[in-house]
């Protein structure tokens, strides 16, 4: 059995930091101009890839001890001076300060989202058969899509593409397709962080949704993460989606729900 406390809550919430600002570095280095920047804050980090990203907000705030209201002044000072609201990812095991400080300066909560965790110990898992890790030379197909899936859409912009092109270039990541229909029809994205495997950027395109492609890229990267040798898996989803339904069929289990939370610019 699981206990989600701190302690768990502290490892998930740093290895999700550490992905964004990987993600962020290698938006950095693959599209300069976008202006991507980290700083940490509050003992995480503050996170900018573009003023209407939803990769901009502030990640693993407050897992480490009470939050002053400078930290939270600093923070909200680089979105602003970037032109974007400033938004929290928060956890609710956070410290309290942090929390007691959000809603004096007039956040509100505009989405939740659970952090699922399975334990990989003893796990032996089939490779499915649609299901492969993406060739060194898929890197557009990849990128593509993963926004065609998340979107909704088959014409993306070039700056829809490269959230899917910084994700591949992140140093640690391993990125996967799930192929329907003679096509590639679903994306997903793994990284280990001292053995925790964190499952991530899962996509699937209209049309191919309810063939089990979602389900093979879990198993796919379930089955890999065993085999490096983590011992925990962790991956997020709205509360009540069909995403949260194929990872609770395939073992995992709510830890806690997180709220983003934004405070509007004046």
């Amino acid at each position: 059995m699981i206990h989600a406390g701190l302690e768990l809550a502290r490892r998930l919430e740093i290895a999700e930091g550490i992905n964004g600002v990987a993600c962020a570095e290698a938006h950095r280095r693959i599209r300069p101009e976008s202006g991507a920047a980290v700083m940490e804050a509050a003992g995480g980090w503050a996170i900018f890839v573009g003023v209407e990203s939803s990769l901009t907000q502030g990640l693993a705030l407050g897992m480490h001890g009470p939050v002053s209201a400078a930290d939270v002044e600093r923070m909200e000072e680089f979105f602003l001076s970037r032109g974007a609201a400033p938004a929290v990812d928060l956890c609710p095991l956070a410290d309290v300060s942090l929390i007691e400080l959000l809603g004096k300066r007039g956040y509100r909560v505009v989405e939740f989202n659970n952090v699922l965790v399975r334990p990989l110990a003893a796990v032996e898992i089939e490779p499915p058969e649609i299901v492969r890790e993406a060739y060194a030379d898929e890197e557009h197909l990849w990128a593509r899509s993963v926004g065609q899936g998340f979107l909704e859409k088959d014409e993306l912009t070039p700056e829809e593409v490269d959230v899917g092109s910084a994700i591949w270039h992140m140093p640690d990541s391993r990125c996967y397709l799930a192929f329907g229909g003679g096509r590639a029809a679903a994306a997903g994205a793994l990284t280990v962080n001292q053995g925790l495997a964190i499952l991530f950027a899962d996509s699937t395109m209209l049309g191919f949704r309810g063939a089990g492609l979602h389900a093979a890229l879990i198993r796919e990267r379930l089955r890999v993460a065993a085999a490096a040798g983590c011992d925990l898996a962790t991956a997020s989803a709205l509360p009540g989606s069909v995403s949260q339904r194929n990872y609770e069929r395939n073992g995992f289990q709510p830890a806690y729900t997180k709220a983003i939370l934004t405070r509007a610019v004046t």
